[in-house]
């Protein structure tokens, strides 16, 4: 038996960048439904640190490009988002989301003092960053050696898990789990992509839609390949992350900047609360990107004599480590460059989208519902298929990968 019914769009991928989508897509009025094949948010979405970045690191390489001055919008955007302050169409609110530090800061050591007052001076950073006076530093540098330079940045921290689940709760109908296997597309004549067909356990759904679009980080790949699309492609970046748990660890949220200007800070350190309460260090930039191709052991050990180096007033002795390898998935735009800025490629009726970082959510959903509205894509008034809530589950939240 089939079940048949049409939306404008169905959104592969419920990770924030999706999720995102969904929100917006509704609040324009188009009629949406979501599928997901694992859980809300996993992999990267999770995995996330969660900083709501200005691009600061693309000035310290003189990289300020248009994608960069987009990026500098973004603390301001997601702040008014956060505030609930919804007056724009394209804001979503978000004050229940956890924020998890107002403040991030950039710490360099003396070698770097007169390159970095003359880079933070340079007309393009003016009013965007500022040194921190001994006097004001925060609580986790109380006891730290004044031997370094402090710097407050606009970027701020939230907790990507509560990211998730606010934006879930804003859509409680027509966010579905269901096995890429059971997927097949549809198409017309031209070859274009005219809707999906789902096998469940009980009945065959097929999906007419305007437009599909994907949406599922790593997984975007697979999809692309099982659409036969030709022009967009995949890539990723690995990580390997670190964390470092103890009872009482201060709560640091810092870029610790090594002894020349790199696009990726020499630390990236994020703090979080794990199921017991217990603090959590979560360990990224250079140390992640450079650890790859180590296996758990040399990963821990490298973050280790760097943590140790960096942070000699605080004892470790009873910290618990770990590490795990998380893909950044982007496009593959120009032989493996590396994007900075949301991309959005279309082929036959599919979107495939990819924020390339947590602080572009907003620009894909502009650049989204932009490419719609181009394309004479409009919102019809559909109803909810209850149906589809008794065929398909409803995916629960993702767990962090160090809770």
């Amino acid at each position: 038996m089939t079940l048949s019914y049409s939306t404008d769009i169905v959104v592969f991928g419920g990770g924030v960048a999706g999720l995102w989508l969904l929100n917006r897509l509704r609040n324009e009025g188009y009629g949406v439904i979501l599928l997901e094949s694992n859980t809300l948010g996993c992999g990267q979405t999770v995995a996330s640190q969660g900083i709501i970045h200005g691009g600061l690191k693309y000035a310290m390489t003189g990289s300020l490009t248009g994608a960069s001055n987009v990026i500098a919008d973004m603390p301001a955007r997601w702040r008014n988002s956060l505030q609930g302050s919804i007056e724009e169409t394209f804001n979503i609110d978000l004050s229940n989301v956890r924020v998890t530090s107002d403040h991030y800061y950039m710490w360099s050591d003396t070698g770097m003092r007169s390159k970095l007052k003359a880079f933070l001076g340079s007309k393009s950073l003016i009013g965007r960053v500022r040194a921190v006076p001994e006097s004001n530093y925060p609580s986790f540098l109380a006891d730290a050696p004044a031997e370094g330079t402090l710097y407050r940045l606009p970027d701020f921290v939230i907790d990507s898990s509560s990211l998730i689940e606010i934006l879930a709760d804003h859509q409680p109908k027509g966010i579905y789990q269901t096995s890429p296997s059971t997927i097949e597309f549809l198409r017309d004549d031209s070859g274009s992509v005219t809707g999906t067909l789902i096998k469940t356990k009980n009945k065959t759904v097929r999906i007419a839609t305007q437009r599909i679009i994907f949406c599922a980080g790593e997984g975007n790949q697979a999809l692309i390949e099982k659409a036969a699309l030709k022009t967009p492609q995949s890539q990723v970046r690995p990580l390997n992350m670190v964390y470092v748990k103890r009872p009482k660890l201060p709560m640091v949220f810092m870029h610790c900047i090594g002894s020349n200007f790199s696009l990726t800070p020499s630390l990236t350190i994020t703090s979080h609360q794990d199921k017991m309460g217990i603090t959590t260090w979560y360990l990224g930039g250079e140390l992640a990107e450079s650890g790859v191709t180590k296996g758990p052991t040399e990963q821990i050990h490298a973050a280790k004599k760097l943590i140790f180096s960096l942070f000699p007033w605080i004892e470790f002795d009873t910290a618990t480590w770990g590490c795990f390898l998380i893909n950044r998935a982007e496009a593959n735009i120009n032989n493996n460059y590396r994007p900075d800025d949301a991309c959005l490629i279309e082929e036959k009726n599919v979107l495939v989208a990819w924020p390339t970082k947590l602080t572009l959510t907003p620009v894909l959903a502009d650049k989204t519902i932009e490419m719609l509205h181009a394309t004479s894509v409009k919102a019809t008034d559909r109803e909810h298929c209850a149906e589809l809530d008794s065929l398909f589950n409803r995916p629960s939240i993702a767990n962090a990968p160090w809770s």
